[in-house]
């Protein structure tokens, strides 16, 4: 049990998801760190981080597809073979130790994905390596499920070195792999766990849950118009690499 979920947590949970949902993105990994920093049971993590993602994405993937950005024939490609491989990640069973390790590295992995540069209008055609991007969804689906992120962070750099598609189109496609990742990683660690553990995470952490609906609405209606798109992924990156290190350090 988390019980009373301290001021700061549920602040640093805002603080993470206005930064990620500036830049299209959940927070999983993030969210899953920072309980894992206060003591949370290690197998409570995934359930909170992935209903926080789920809270976070569901806006801005209703909002891509409203303004008819989402490219739906290539994403439900990504999509379907990424979701029943975060159904498998979340049902593995997993020690503490190596969890956390994952966990750790991810942040750190996070850091320098979100590093690569995005440019807004992409020169040239797709390379060669672009109509390969499907076949990443599995591997990132499998970790999104085992460890509790959505993966959208490391497939999107991937689709933008690719030109797989305008950065747009990406953004979009990102948030639907996450949404629909996390939906399947958090049934899967449902299975493993039981919905009586995910009833306790949820109802322990629903001042989290509360802080980031805050935080993903501003992130993404305001957040971009206060500074340049690229400052905010540096800031984003310099957070996940501080709370990455500290965890690696830890375990």
């Amino acid at each position: 049990m988390i019980g009373a979920v301290p001021a700061l947590l549920a602040l640093a949970f805002l603080v993470t998801a206005l930064l990620y949902a500036s830049v299209g993105f959940g927070g999983g990994s993030t969210y899953s760190a920072l309980l894992a920093l206060s003591g949370l049971d290690y197998r409570l993590l995934p359930l909170v981080s992935l209903a926080c993602n789920i809270v976070v994405v569901t806006g801005g993937s209703i909002r891509f597809a409203r303004a008819g950005l989402t490219p739906w024939k290539k994403a439900l490609v990504i999509v379907a073979l990424g979701a029943p491989a975060s159904f498998l990640g979340g049902l593995t069973p997993i020690k503490e130790a190596t969890f956390l390790t994952l966990l750790g590295a991810s942040l750190v992995l996070t850091s320098l994905f979100m590093l690569v540069p995005v440019r807004e209008n992409a020169e040239g055609a797709p390379t060669r390596f672009a109509r390969w991007m499907p076949l990443a969804a599995a591997p990132l689906g499998y970790f999104a499920g085992l460890v509790g992120i959505g993966g959208g962070v490391f497939l999107s750099p991937l689709l933008h070195l690719a030109r797989w598609h305008e950065a747009r189109g990406i953004a979009a496609t990102a948030s639907l792999f996450i949404l629909v990742n996390s939906l399947f990683g958090l049934a899967g660690q449902m299975v493993k766990n039981g919905p009586d553990l995910f009833g306790q995470a949820v109802g322990a952490a629903l001042p989290l849950l509360i802080a980031v609906v805050i935080g993903g609405q501003v992130g993404s209606l305001l957040a971009t118009r206060v500074l340049p798109p690229q400052w905010i992924r540096w800031l984003t990156a310099l957070l996940v690499l501080v709370v990455g290190v500290r965890l690696l350090v830890g375990v």
